[in-house]
Order: C-alpha cells, then structure tokens, then sequence
C-alpha cells in the first residue's frame, strides 16, 4: 500500500513541478508548506500513526516545504556528497 502511494505522490509532483516556475516567492512559499504538509500527512496515513503524529508530521512536513520554497527562490540548491552532509550551490540552469 504505502510503495503505491509513494509512486502515486511522486508522479503527481513531478507532474506538477512545471507549474511553479512562473510563480512568485510568496506563492512558492504556499505551494511548498501546502504539498509539504500533505507529503507528511499521507506518510504518516501510510504508517498508520495516530492523529497526534499525523498533526506533527504535517506540520514537519510543512516546515520543510517553506524551506524548499525559500531555496528555490534564492536559486540555490543543496547537494549530498555521499557522507550525510550537505553542500549549497547555484542551482544548474
């Protein structure tokens, strides 16, 4: 059930992506806490947690979208290097 949902999800924003580049940061901004908190929810729905951690994973979720939103309004992006650190660059163009 959850391998679905996760392939369904993940059509559905690459779907979407397109979308977001003619927007403004502050649209970005909704867009990025709205799919985040919808990102959290349905994993926390896949896992079958309880109402209190779907609240939070709803609202991690949401955080991390405002903070996706914000880095693609800067044009930066971050990058693993393999180890579980990150590196920020210019996004490529």
């Amino acid at each position: 059930m959850f391998n679905h949902l996760f392939r369904v999800a993940l059509l559905a924003s690459c779907a979407a992506l397109p979308a977001c580049e003619n927007l403004t940061p502050q649209q970005r901004t909704v867009v990025g806490v709205t799919a985040g908190a919808a990102a959290g929810l349905i994993t926390a729905e896949a896992l079958e947690a309880d109402s209190h951690w779907r609240l939070i994973a709803a609202l991690a979720g949401a955080a991390a979208g405002t903070i996706v939103a914000q880095n693609s309004a800067t044009q930066q992006c971050a990058y693993a290097r393999g180890d579980g650190t990150y590196y920020v660059m210019p996004c490529p163009r």
